[in-house]
């Protein structure tokens, strides 16, 4: 909202003028004095009071306007679905657009400095801390089940090997579902090691495993499935950022039948 000039005899009716010409009240305006009303000399030559004032811009308002300034110097087309939940303090976005590969960018960092933007932007006057989720083409979601995959896979490696596996620097977000998704294995442990941006997770066989061996008499399965882990055969590898483009790639392709479903029932 850009700032209006507004005149009045004094400042206090400069501000009610403001609030009539915006049509709100006074808690959604914001102004600045630009110059206090004067007298002048026995009543002569006086000036009236001088403000800049606009409408102040709630949560969702903010977060709003900035996404579409930076899609317009993007050049893209695309859309946000904002929710506000004000009790626990957090902004939900999901974009829609075509194409939002590019906001996605490479395992995700495009995506997550615009959510760290956003965040900077509604909390640079915000009381309370706002927690701040950018979402697009449910990227989070599969971005968690690639990773609790990659997880498992390499969880079952470790137990058959007994030697530790170093995956590739992650972030803490992804780190943590690294950790859940293998918190609860009696075989396993995981920590991280490195300094950000560079820290990575470790997943290594526990002590008590180490030291009674691994064999035949103690072969290690999931009890969820009917059958050990298969690295081979899952699809999946180290290589995390490979293996979510697979999903990606599958994800786009059927978003595309189902456009051409749509358009046939048309």
């Amino acid at each position: 909202m850009e700032w209006k000039e507004i005149t009045g005899k004094t400042v206090n009716e400069a501000i009610t003028n403001a609030m009539l010409e915006l049509g709100t009240t006074a808690d959604n305006i914001e102004y600045e004095v630009i110059e206090k009303e004067s007298s002048g000399f026995l009543g002569i030559f006086g000036k009236p009071a001088r403000i800049r004032a606009r409408l102040k811009l709630n949560i969702e308002s903010q977060a709003r306007k900035f996404l579409e300034d930076v899609f317009a110097a993007m050049n893209i087309n695309a859309s946000c679905e904002i929710n506000y939940d004000k009790e626990n303090s957090l902004l939900e976005i999901n974009i829609d657009g075509d194409e939002m590969g590019v906001l996605i960018g490479k395992r995700g960092q495009t995506l997550d400095s615009l959510q760290y933007l956003v965040s900077l932007v509604v909390n640079k006057n915000s009381e309370n801390y706002i927690k701040v989720k950018l979402d697009t083409e449910n990227y989070r979601e599969r971005r968690k089940e690639t990773l609790e995959n990659l997880a498992k896979n390499i969880a079952y490696k470790v137990k058959r090997t007994r030697k530790p596996v170093t995956l590739e620097p992650m972030n803490p977000y992804e780190r943590r579902i690294i950790h859940s998704a293998l918190q609860n294995d009696k075989y396993v442990e995981t920590y991280s090691e490195g300094e950000e941006p560079y820290r990575k997770v470790v997943i290594n066989i526990k002590k008590g495993v180490r030291e009674n061996g691994y064999g035949r008499g103690n072969r290690v399965t999931n009890k969820k499935y009917k059958k050990p882990y298969n690295i081979s055969n899952s699809g999946y590898s180290k290589d995390y950022s490979k293996d979510y483009m697979k999903d990606y790639e599958k994800y786009k392709e059927s978003k595309e039948k189902e456009k051409e479903q749509t358009a046939e029932n048309k």
